[in-house]
């Protein structure tokens, strides 16, 4: 129910947004390059778009540097970055700017370069999203920089690395990923062979619609239904050694999105890495225990379930872990279930007391 609330809360605004490119305005205009498109400006356009003073804006599309000049904010084209004089080009040589080095009270992780969309986001990141914040939500300031750093990690960062020519890892990938969203904006453009007459403008507007659903989405999801989860996660932290007396074994009621809470909530109450292992309710007679990762979007755990178990199930299971109501394991330890609370937690705990 509620993921379809969600989709018809984003595709409604979607559609709304979308409807606002239509009109014209001759009071402000957003200036952007012609020609073939990127994600990067699309996006940078299409956020300025939600501000108040651009919602009307024309946006002016042209290398013509008259015609630029005469834009109230340019983005991706122009061969100046200044943000006093809202120009936001990104191709200069002496250009290097990352989110930490403009904005270094958020920290020092953020040290991918910056596209346009980057650098719209850095600057005006906090109103667009207080601009998409549901009227039956009041987010604090603290919850509101949470929101910002997360949709820049999961959202606008991988567009600046891919328009800057930053890859994803430092070796050779051993698959391509040829289905993000700068992948699709790229697609819309006209192929090199094509020989139908088209209206470049329109093309741009149809990639502001496939942008703004993705980005509508995001937020939405960090706003409505990952950050309700973080108290949750807190709590969790707080208890954990009314679980097991180590401190290692953190308990949730129900599943939710913890991974990302749980590494910023450790870093923020200074209790290093020693959670291991997450026990949560999936569904009605059926727990899980998961081993907690290097990272949020690691495969390899802190410290895998008992090994004698990868790829046992059912009976069998149970008796390889003399615990009863084991239903799985992973075949890399990472995740196992059971039919109770209590069989899920002695995997956790013998699990825990294994040399590996």
């Amino acid at each position: 129910m509620f993921r379809r609330t969600l989709h018809s809360l984003f595709s409604l605004q979607s559609y709304s947004v979308y409807h606002r490119f239509v009109s014209q305005s001759k009071n402000m205009k957003i200036g952007t390059h012609d020609g073939v498109f990127h994600c990067d400006e699309v996006l940078a356009c299409f956020m300025l778009k939600l501000l108040p003073e651009y919602k009307d804006a024309t946006i002016v599309r042209t290398r013509d540097m008259a015609k630029l000049n005469e834009c109230d904010i340019v983005v991706d084209v122009g061969a100046v970055f200044d943000h006093r004089k809202k120009r936001y080009d990104h191709h200069q040589r002496e250009f290097n700017e990352t989110l930490s080095s403009l904005r270094p009270e958020l920290g020092e992780k953020f040290n991918i370069k910056l596209s346009s969309a980057g650098l719209v986001y850095t600057y005006y990141g906090e109103q667009i999203l207080q601009q998409l914040v549901p009227s039956n939500v009041s987010l604090k300031p603290a919850d509101l920089t949470v929101i910002f750093k997360k949709v820049y990690q999961n959202f606008i960062e991988e567009i600046d690395a891919i328009d800057n020519g930053v890859p994803i890892a430092s070796e050779e990938p051993r698959y391509k990923i040829r289905t993000h969203l700068s992948n699709r904006v790229g697609r819309l453009n006209p192929e090199w062979n094509s020989n139908q007459q088209i209206d470049m403008d329109e093309v741009f507007k149809k990639a502001i619609a496939l942008v703004s659903s993705e980005f509508l989405y995001s937020v939405n999801y960090f706003i409505s239904v990952w950050l309700p989860a973080r108290e949750f996660v807190r709590d969790a932290l707080e208890n954990r050694f009314e679980v097991h007396k180590s401190g290692q074994i953190v308990e949730f009621k129900e599943r939710f999105p913890w991974k990302e809470h749980l590494f910023d909530l450790e870093e923020e109450m200074e209790i290093g890495h020693e959670v291991k292992y997450v026990l949560f309710n999936d569904k009605p007679n059926s727990w899980r225990v998961q081993a907690v990762p290097v990272n949020p979007t690691s495969f390899v755990t802190r410290k895998p379930l008992h090994k004698s178990w990868w790829g046992v199930r059912d009976e069998v299971l149970s008796e390889v872990a003399n615990i009863e109501g084991c239903v799985f394991c992973h075949s890399t330890g990472f995740i196992g279930g059971n039919t109770t609370r209590e069989g899920a937690y002695q995997m956790a705990v013998a699990s825990l007391e294994a040399d590996m």
